[in-house]
């Protein structure tokens, strides 16, 4: 950047501190757009805040809450943290629906119903069949609204939409909302769906609203609501200052991986090499995954240790789809040392696992053997009807058998109740870690292979730091009850919490993910991975999506998130065949 550049960045971005209006900050990634709002919300703190008000900071996931959470202890005095609120759009809904929804006709006990439990409800049932609205679909959502109106229980996609009925309908909940918060900072705002939007419109009738925007980063643009057309409704409502901080870098600086993401967003990839970036090209038929992973893992660590002088803390194995990232997850587990890693996962199964093992920990009688036998079958079927598996209708039959007072003889069945005949028995210590611990190891003792998956499962509760949110409700229980009483209402209340206002720390070590789930997050280095996959008539590279045509700006946006999530090094793994007609056959 040249001595004028910096120049002009530095007077732009002391006009956005000067600012008393609305302003809209445009920049790609790592330009540094956290950093000037952070400095923003400094600014007004220090022109005098009323007690009680805040500077509210807007983002979509918990992976940039807790990002920005990790920027502000490190850039923000200790004394200022407290005038600041970072939540998601979810919690910030959450905080405008649970005093006030009973204005809209729901109950005033409002419960939040868990993506887990939607999914056992909806299971497999698709919106759309070829092309044409799925009668069922529109269904459930008929009932999903009844369950919010009549029963108090809401699913997270109608937070937004009702968030925005009390808004339009309440000048006192407007009124409440804007002084609590009379500067709104919003992350990520060319993600903002219609309802999201709307709420940010009318807010800024009375606070100042300060946009931070990469359109190049709309990568859920699938998604209803969303698209290209909301910065420019971001213009034409606010009338903003705007600020164009451009590509600047000062997440990977010192490197070109900023660079080589813009390249290819604009599909100019040069045939020279970039700093920070590299390629491993391998031959499927003459290497396992395992050790195509392992070489890469290596290739990267070196890569980053030769640029900083230490190996990365954090590493990301980025891939297309879930289904690859636990091929990839099995691929790093298997041979006689696995890869330590952690696989972001889908969480429904997960959690209705956790439910079951909930209800594990629950006081029992033994008058009620039948009974509880056919509650634990019918948890251990809402989870796998969640994950849409045929062994869900089986356990289910099994369930009703118990409840007419029948024992089927299926081994499933007999390790289920060799396994809560055990539990029974023992006594709990009190230390939630501990007796949940104790569990696991019962359900692997038992030898059958799907309680051993629902052990695993529990591993990843713990891995993503559900675990101590869990722990320290059903500690409280203990302190109360000296027992385990409702453990299951206590984890739904856990879970909620954590989906509501948790962050989403990421731990040190190897993370296997989408490339959507890591939109939000950084990492030392990170390895993108590419596929060849079969469309029905010819084999494509993995890195241009579903219906994308040439020039494939869409395929581009989402290589570019997750080139740029790197720090120190990206490194781009992939097949000889085929060859991409994104990245080309480039010696990176």
């Amino acid at each position: 950047m040249t001595e004028g550049q910096i120049v002009e960045v530095c007077e732009l971005r002391q006009q956005l501190l000067d600012c008393k209006g609305h302003a809209l900050v445009i920049g790609g990634p790592g330009c540094g757009k956290t950093t000037i709002a952070l400095k923003k919300a400094m600014v007004r703190i220090a022109d005098g805040m009323n007690p009680g008000q805040s500077v509210l900071f807007l983002s979509f996931s918990r992976a940039a809450v807790a990002r920005v959470g990790e920027v502000t202890r490190q850039q923000v005095p200790k004394a200022l943290r407290d005038k600041l609120s970072m939540q998601t759009f979810h919690s910030f809904f959450w905080t405008i629906l649970s005093p006030h929804a009973y204005l809209l006709g729901a109950p005033k006990a409002l419960r939040i119903l868990l993506p887990s439990d939607e999914q056992v409800e909806y299971g497999t049932i698709k919106s759309k069949n070829r092309n044409v609205q799925n009668p069922e679909w529109v269904n459930w959502l008929s009932e999903r609204e009844r369950l919010f109106r009549e029963e108090g229980k809401i699913a997270f996609d109608l937070f937004a939409p009702n968030a925005l009925e009390l808004l339009q309908r309440s000048n006192q909940v407007r009124r409440l909302i804007a002084q609590r918060y009379p500067l709104v900072i919003v992350d990520e705002a060319q993600d903002t769906d219609v309802n999201a939007w709307r709420c940010i419109e009318i807010l800024a009738s009375f606070s100042q609203v300060v946009c931070l925007a990469d359109l190049e980063q709309q990568i859920f643009d699938h998604l209803p609501g969303i698209g290209p057309e909301r910065i420019a409704a971001i213009k034409a409502s606010l009338n903003p200052l705007e600020i164009d901080l451009g590509a600047q870098n000062h997440r990977s600086g010192g490197t070109e991986i900023a660079t080589f993401g813009q390249d290819i967003l604009l599909g100019k990839v040069r045939g020279l090499p970039y700093v920070g970036v590299s390629s491993f090209s391998y031959e499927p038929k003459k290497r396992t995954q395992s050790s195509i992973l392992r070489m890469a893992i290596g290739m990267l660590q070196r890569a980053i240790r030769k640029e900083t002088g230490k190996y990365g803390r954090s590493v990301a194995i980025l891939t297309h789809s879930g289904a690859s990232a636990a091929k990839i997850s099995a691929a790093l587990n298997t041979e006689p040392k696995p890869v330590r890693h952690k696989l972001s996962f889908d969480e429904a199964e997960v959690m209705l696992t956790a439910r079951f093992v909930a209800y594990l920990l629950e006081p029992k009688e033994d008058v009620n053997r039948l009974s509880d036998l056919a509650i634990a079958l019918e948890l251990l079927a809402n989870a796998k009807r969640a994950a849409g598996l045929a062994a869900a209708k089986q356990w289910q039959i099994w369930a009703l058998k118990v409840r007419d007072g029948k024992i089927p003889t299926a081994k499933f069945v007999q390790s289920v109740l060799s396994v809560m005949d055990e539990i029974r028995g023992q006594r709990f210590s009190g230390d939630p870690a501990r007796d949940w611990n104790s569990i696991k190891r019962a359900l692997r003792k038992v030898g059958d292979k799907d309680l051993t998956i629902v052990a695993k499962n529990l591993d990843y509760l713990v891995a993503f730091n559900r675990g101590k949110r869990i722990s320290a409700g059903l500690g409280s229980v203990w302190v109360r009850d000296g027992q385990y009483t409702c453990a299951r209402e206590v984890l739904d209340m856990a879970l909620a919490q954590d989906q509501i206002i948790g962050g989403a720390d990421d731990p040190p070590g190897v993370q296997v993910m989408t490339v959507h789930k890591s939109k939000g997050k950084q990492f030392d280095g990170v390895i993108v991975v590419r596929e060849g996959r079969h469309d029905g008539k010819q084999f494509l590279s993995s890195f241009v999506w579903w219906d994308d045509g040439a020039p494939y700006h869409r395929s581009r946006k989402i290589l570019r998130v997750a080139i740029t999530r790197a720090k120190f090094h990206t490194l781009i793994l992939g097949p000889f065949y085929p060859v991409c007609p994104i990245v080309g056959p480039h010696n990176l």
